[in-house]
């Protein structure tokens, strides 16, 4: 590939990466809004979910890359309607772990469901050798920038 050509596609990856992870996030909100959940609750149960029972706040605020005073209103509107409940960590009693209700368990299989079919429907076309390739540039793009996640 010639260097201005390649000076091209290194330049519009990083913004074809979040408009894609954004497009996708939003149509999968458009899915899960009959469900009752905004884009901010089902991200914080499948995040808190993923990271395990009992993750931090902290820890659940870098994962979903907003600021602690941000998730403390999510996290007391989520309380309050049943889905979590946030208890005093007994090895430093000023942090608080989150458990899953298991309302919110329920749910995560309907969103796991309805996330399933838009996987299919965005993906479906791809060939095989494609997916794997895919999966393994991600990953390793990821790795790159030092995300374990």
């Amino acid at each position: 590939m010639p260097d201005e050509s390649r000076q091209q596609v290194l330049s519009s990856i990083g913004i074809l990466l979040q408009e894609t992870a954004r497009a996708w996030r939003l149509k999968l909100d458009q899915r899960l809004r009959p469900l009752g959940l905004s884009q901010a609750k089902w991200r914080a149960l499948v995040l808190t979910d993923r990271a395990g029972d009992g993750v931090t706040q902290k820890e659940l605020a870098e994962l979903m890359g907003i600021e602690g005073p941000t998730l403390v209103r999510l996290l007391d509107r989520l309380e309050e309607d049943g889905w979590l409940e946030r208890r005093v960590c007994p090895q430093d009693r000023r942090s608080r772990r989150i458990h899953l209700s298991a309302q919110a368990r329920d749910m995560l299989a309907r969103i796991e469901a309805v996330a399933a079919e838009l996987r299919v429907e965005l993906l479906g076309g791809l060939a095989e050798d494609d997916l794997r390739t895919l999966d393994r540039l991600l990953r390793d793009i990821r790795r790159r920038v030092g995300d374990a996640r």
